[in-house]
């Protein structure tokens, strides 16, 4: 079974890598958003010389790192799910001999490998000779980041996948969707760091999975935070991880007892 996932990922990979020339011109438009947010934060910033705890440059880089490791994260597994019920064809899932859920994820994963490779590693590259970027020189900062990615992706993935199996019971779950994508790009610190919410918003952030999405690992690339309290936010990373699983797994159960077509 290990291996029939495995391949479910090498599909995905290639089903993207036939569609390679759209996330080459991606690349630009991430590049013009993010020169949009570094001139609007060098003019917020003026002559101050640091905001929550950030640098200029640290917060370009922070800009620069959490729009490129969205490329891998972001995916449209919610949606993809949501057409599956609309259509009638998750049904068939019922009886085929794998997860449903796992096989969504493992799709997801090689969607998300192929960005890495062809979109997030070249457009940082290119971004970083544009903007002024403050990349770490340990080894090790990097390869804690990259732990902390795969992570970044099973939560946004796990929130993802919940979303969609809400069609099971909304029956249109579109406008979930939206406000989904929504709480995501702003509550995980895409658009604005964390550290810059007011006091009471940002103690509130803390008990929601969204921060271990972008803010947690982009602190860690910044050099935010450093040392022991690396771990604590991997541990935190690892929590929601298992905590959500939860949610998934009641979801689909109930399903089962739920499933009517729309359509197909």
């Amino acid at each position: 079974m290990f291996s029939a996932y495995v391949e479910i990922i090498r599909m995905r990979f290639l089903m993207m890598l036939a569609y390679r020339v759209n996330y080459y011109s991606g690349i630009l438009i991430y590049a013009i958003n993010i020169g949009s947010y570094y001139f609007l934060w060098k003019a917020i910033y003026g002559g101050t010389e640091q905001l929550g705890g950030l640098t200029l440059t640290q917060m370009t880089t922070y800009v620069v790192v959490s729009w490129m490791s969205r490329a891998f994260y972001f995916n449209n597994l919610d949606r993809e799910i949501a057409n599956d019920i609309r259509d009638g064809s998750v049904a068939v899932q019922f009886i085929r001999p794998y997860n449903y859920i796992i096989v969504k994820m493992m799709q997801g994963f090689g969607e998300g490998m192929f960005r890495l490779l062809l979109f997030t590693t070249p457009g940082l590259v290119i971004v970083s000779l544009l903007f002024p970027v403050e990349l770490p020189r340990d080894l090790s900062v990097w390869g804690i980041y990259l732990l902390m990615l795969v992570f970044a992706f099973l939560i946004n993935s796990q929130i993802n996948i919940i979303t969609g199996l809400s069609a099971f019971f909304l029956e249109n779950a579109e406008g979930l969707m939206r406000m989904k994508r929504v709480a995501i790009d702003l509550f995980s610190g895409l658009i604005v760091p964390i550290a810059l919410f007011p006091g009471w918003a940002e103690r509130i952030l803390v008990y929601l999975p969204f921060q271990a999405i972008t803010y947690l690992p982009g602190s860690v690339f910044t050099g935010r935070v450093t040392g022991n309290a690396v771990w604590g936010l991997i541990g935190l990373q690892i929590i929601w991880f298992l905590v959500l699983i939860i949610p998934m797994i009641l979801l689909w159960r109930a399903a089962r007892t739920r499933l009517f077509v729309q359509g197909g």
